[in-house]
């Protein structure tokens, strides 16, 4: 009996190290999953998986039945997921935010299983890997990867006079190195101007401040609002 809580102790110690990390990475980045909440997932999740596994071999033989040792466990997936859609956002520019943070619940929770099947090695292995993929590969692929990964997103709310040429304005505004992906535009009610909606591209080094002291520089534009998307 003894054996058998000390294994239970290293294995929640252990899912509680592990989650506690992935809380920290998460808190580091100033995103909305705290170390807090990561422990309690990972724990609790290898918890239930001990909880499932030992209930399969203690009741197994009284009910004169086969169980599935990791039926409890397979559930936890499932339930984890409406922690995960809670940590999903849809800002008021239609721009989805969260989906890292939601996919780290999942694995805090996967870990705690993997820690509470007995998989030591396997778990310390897959927290390492994932924070290679987060932290180091991530930033080297925007370096090293394709131009596209070196783009940030930025939404443009131009002012216009009607009578100025849009066509002139947006070229303007492609010379100063801004890559145009969509363009909306509709007439400003009250006024004898346009509003032009732009998503654009700039480099990743480009300060907003910077583009927006730019796109002031061109004498169509009466008034401009610049987003980081």
């Amino acid at each position: 009996m003894m054996i058998l809580d000390y294994i239970l102790l290293k294995k929640l110690i252990l899912s509680l190290i592990l989650g506690a990390a992935v809380g920290v990475e998460r808190e580091i980045k100033k995103k909305p999953l705290g170390i807090k909440t990561t422990i309690v997932i990972s724990i609790s999740s290898c918890l239930l998986t001990i909880v499932s596994i030992e209930a399969a071999t203690i009741y197994a033989v009284p009910y004169s039945a086969p169980m599935d040792p990791l039926r409890l466990a397979a559930q936890i997936v499932t339930g984890v997921g409406f922690l995960g859609a809670g940590a999903i956002l849809r800002r008021n520019n239609d721009v989805i935010s969260g989906l890292t943070t939601a996919a780290m619940i999942w694995a805090a929770a996967g870990l705690g299983i993997t820690v509470g099947a007995g998989f030591y090695v396997e778990a310390i292995t897959a927290t390492v890997l994932m924070f290679i993929a987060i932290d180091l590969l991530s930033p080297l692929l925007i370096k090293i990867g394709p131009k596209t990964l070196r783009q940030k997103e930025l939404r443009l709310k131009v002012e216009v006079d009607r009578e100025i040429s849009l066509k002139e304005t947006i070229q303007h505004i492609r010379d100063l190195n801004i890559n145009i992906k969509r363009v909306k535009i509709k007439d400003n009610k009250g006024t004898e101007n346009r509003m032009v909606d732009l998503v654009v591209t700039v480099h990743n080094s480009r300060f907003t401040s910077e583009v927006y002291e730019e796109l002031k520089g061109i004498k169509e534009i009466l008034s401009i609002e610049v987003e980081l998307l």
